[in-house]
């Protein structure tokens, strides 16, 4: 990794995605000044405290900056409160970084913007996008703003590894409730390690060729099934398997019938039971980082801080 001569700005630098690739870019002699709400970021950075909920707070931000890696958002609240963050927050960013003549702008996105449909090996570009959700919605509304800037956005679809609050938990807070296979686990979904991500987003920080602008997908090239999913989970964590096999409409019956009006519980159920993986084959082609070893090995290295009481259940 190519050290540059001017600083790397990362938003969300002590979150689940900023943390590990703020300490890839230090281990690497990158200079990296790290936009932090509340808690801190990794040391050696230059610690920022801001909100991009206050455009105030961010002035100046950008000066001396090649790179903004955009990872910040807003999860959960009110269209307001998601809002001020993802799309407003974005703005006033993107104008920071305008103003400071900052040359490349990467962001974190989300899959989760083409909807709860069935998505089987799709390209950038080739999906409709459908967001399901008030977090989603406003997600792509910041996500346009960065590409209408020549900007570069990575959607991964499941992320875990250590940190994760959402994905591992989720799964097993299903799985306590709901003991059973779903059609069998047949649904492939894309999954990526938060180490594999972080490695990609920090080359395309400091790389000596632009990032490529529009969207790249972001999750491992094999997808995993749902069997597999479960499979290795359960057993690195010691836990039980499902036992028999139940289709969607029983499932949500099972998960006490409130399934059919929840919009959260009936997509937290079909990211099990129905298929959601992309082709990322564009951003590894380009990039000297691995996307990292099947889903089953790369789990076992960060199982450890699951058994340890890692990640609490979080609100879709």
């Amino acid at each position: 990794m190519k050290r540059e001569n001017r600083i790397v700005l990362v938003t969300g630098a002590a979150g689940f995605a900023g943390s590990p690739v703020v300490e890839r870019l230090l281990a690497a002699g990158v200079p990296v000044r790290a936009l932090v709400h509340e808690a801190g970021a990794p040391p050696g950075a230059d610690t920022v405290r801001g909100d991009l909920a206050r455009a105030a707070s961010l002035r100046g931000l950008c000066e001396d900056v090649t790179t903004v890696l955009h990872l910040a958002s807003r999860i959960g609240g009110t269209l307001r409160e998601c809002r001020a963050v993802n799309v407003d927050g974005t703005r006033a960013l993107l104008a920071e970084a305008r103003r400071a003549g900052v040359r490349r702008i990467v962001q974190l996105g989300t899959a989760a913007v083409y909807g709860d449909g069935a998505h089987r090996g799709a390209a950038e570009g080739e999906l409709p996008e459908q967001p399901a959700s008030v977090t989603s919605v406003t997600r792509l509304a910041g996500e346009r703003l960065v590409l209408a800037a020549g900007g570069t956005v990575l959607r991964p679809h499941l992320v875990y590894g250590r940190g994760d609050r959402w994905v591992v938990p989720s799964l097993l807070q299903l799985l306590a409730g709901l003991p059973h296979w779903v059609d069998g686990g047949r649904a492939r979904m894309s999954l990526t390690s938060v180490d594999a991500l972080a490695g990609a987003l920090a080359e395309l920080a400091v790389r000596e060729e632009d990032a490529p602008a529009g969207v790249l997908h972001a999750g491992h090239p094999e997808p995993v099934t749902a069997r597999e999913l479960v499979e290795t989970v359960t057993r690195e964590l010691a836990l039980p398997l499902p036992a028999g096999d139940v289709d969607i409409p029983r499932a949500l019956e099972l998960l006490g019938g409130t399934g059919g009006t929840d919009p959260a519980l009936r997509r937290r159920l079909r990211l099990l039971a129905v298929d959601h993986w992309y082709d990322s084959g564009r951003l590894w082609a380009g990039l000297k980082a691995s996307p990292g070893p099947p889903f089953p090995e790369a789990f076992a290295r960060c199982a450890p801080w699951y058994r340890g009481g890692g990640g609490a259940p979080a609100a879709v």
